[in-house]
């Protein structure tokens, strides 16, 4: 892939709407550790990075709406390296908690936050390697880098 530095590097790359979009990214970065690495006018958007992901914040125009509460359309899910400190920290900043932090079967730790404007995220720390077929699923295609 070739670069671009006008455009997060990350492969996938989430685009939420907030109804106000710098407001949004301080929330981010101060409750969920995200940086900020670009900003698009001024209340248009912003690119984050979290690691090697990417998120993009958009405005509200057109089409374009943040959730409606009640309703879960979709929840993003983001690699922790300590899910019990991330939490914390999320947790005083104001996330609403959805899950406590939890270990599964599958080898993660995990827990669930919905952020100020209804959008759903599961933070997640590897604690061990685990097989899918260890705890009933099915390996279909190995990893690709």
């Amino acid at each position: 892939m070739k670069p671009n530095r006008s455009i997060p590097r990350a492969t996938v790359i989430p685009v939420l709407i907030y109804p106000d979009v710098r407001e949004a990214v301080d929330w981010l970065c101060s409750a969920f550790g995200f940086v900020e690495r670009v900003w698009i006018g001024e209340n248009h958007r912003a690119q984050l990075s979290f690691g090697e992901g990417g998120l993009i914040v958009g405005d509200v125009r057109f089409d374009r709406r943040p959730p409606r509460r009640g309703e879960v359309t979709h929840s993003v899910m983001v690699r922790v390296d300590d899910v019990d400190a991330h939490y914390e920290l999320s947790r005083s900043r104001g996330a609403t908690v959805i899950m406590e932090p939890t270990d599964f079967p599958f080898g993660e730790r995990q827990y669930s936050a919905e952020d100020p404007a209804g959008h759903h995220w599961t933070f997640s720390e590897t604690l061990v390697d685990v097989a899918p077929e260890d705890w009933g699923g099915i390996s279909v295609a190995p990893d690709r880098p």
